[in-house]
């Protein structure tokens, strides 16, 4: 990986991005403004491609202080730790319900992921999740196959996942095609 995106829940454009240095040449930028190309190039392209996306607004960039510190005072390592092993445990227990292997390793997420459902009718699954349950959960087709996305964040406890893995384990008989 050559990528390092952190997200610190503070204001959206407040993250940043690191490339090593002798990767930033893979690196374009997505915005484009007047000025991005330098009339006076530094040491760095990806610098001088970077650094200039058009009018900001730094309200962003002044929140990211606040976003740190909210996140040391909250040992928000640990709060990490414990949502990446509560979406562990509940993607086991998803893929044990449907029968179908997961998608990815625990290695390869920290506290998003997603499983595939059998075939069923997609959108009645997501309205009747919602009305009869109270579940609000990404739903999506891809690649030919219907997926369930599941983000474990702080605010979510492991009656809330219960509470998924019931709702499906209830509602997908009922929805299979």
């Amino acid at each position: 990986m050559f990528c390092i995106a952190v997200q610190l829940m503070a204001t959206k454009g407040s993250a940043f991005l690191y490339a090593r240095p002798e990767k930033q040449a893979l690196v374009e930028p997505l915005i484009v403004s007047w000025g991005w190309q330098s009339d006076t190039p530094g040491p760095s392209r990806f610098v001088d491609e970077q650094e200039w996306t058009g009018t900001r607004d730094p309200a962003a960039y002044l929140a990211t202080p606040a976003a740190i510190e909210f996140q040391r005072q909250n040992r928000w390592d640990e709060v990490r730790a414990a949502c990446h092993a509560l979406a562990v445990e509940t993607q086991g227990r998803l893929t044990a319900l449907t029968g179908l292997p997961p998608l990815s390793s625990p290695d390869w997420f920290a506290q998003m992921f997603a499983v595939p459902l059998p075939p069923c009718d997609l959108d009645a699954l997501k309205r009747r999740l919602y009305e009869e349950f109270g579940v609000e959960v990404p739903l999506v087709r891809w690649n030919g196959r219907q997926l369930l996305r599941v983000s474990v964040q702080g605010y979510n406890t492991r009656r809330d996942m219960d509470r998924l893995v019931t709702a499906l384990d209830r509602l997908l008989p009922e929805v299979r095609s």
